[in-house]
């Protein structure tokens, strides 16, 4: 299902991969316009928001209280820079690279086929990390 506003997680902000994504979801379930069933916040230490909070540094919450009160993704991303961990160029490019790779060929990749059987995409064989499937799902 195609989500007005939301950006596939591959759409970098300051070369990060998923960082646009995860400001959409705040900015959607901020207007009561995000699907049930995407995943918000630190929850889970395995969600890709929570990661990247732990990434950058910054408190989940804090970051969404940012985001709610307005300001474009590069402000935004200033101020996790500002008020985090700073990552230089290659931490981004390791962190980019460990996103769009997720689920092929490593100890997620068993989780990507369940997800792929659960939404009718397995014999998807060109769907192999979890950027792909949120891909072929959103469109």
């Amino acid at each position: 299902m195609k989500i007005p506003g939301l950006r596939a997680a591959d759409e970098m902000v300051g070369g990060l991969a998923h960082f646009g994504r995860m400001l959409d979801k705040i900015r959607l379930a901020a207007a009561d316009a995000l699907p049930d069933g995407y995943f918000l916040g630190d929850e889970d230490f395995s969600w890709w928001d929570a990661r990247s909070c732990r990434f950058l540094g910054v408190d989940y919450a804090a970051l969404r209280r940012q985001v709610e009160a307005g300001g474009s993704d590069e402000a935004i991303l200033q101020w996790c820079m500002e008020n985090g961990s700073r990552p230089n160029a290659e931490q981004i490019e390791i962190w980019s690279t460990f996103i769009l790779k997720r689920g092929w060929r490593d100890e997620a990749t068993p989780g990507l086929e369940v997800e792929k059987r659960a939404c009718g995409l397995a014999d998807r064989d060109d769907i192999v990390t979890f950027v792909e499937l949120q891909k072929a799902q959103e469109s």
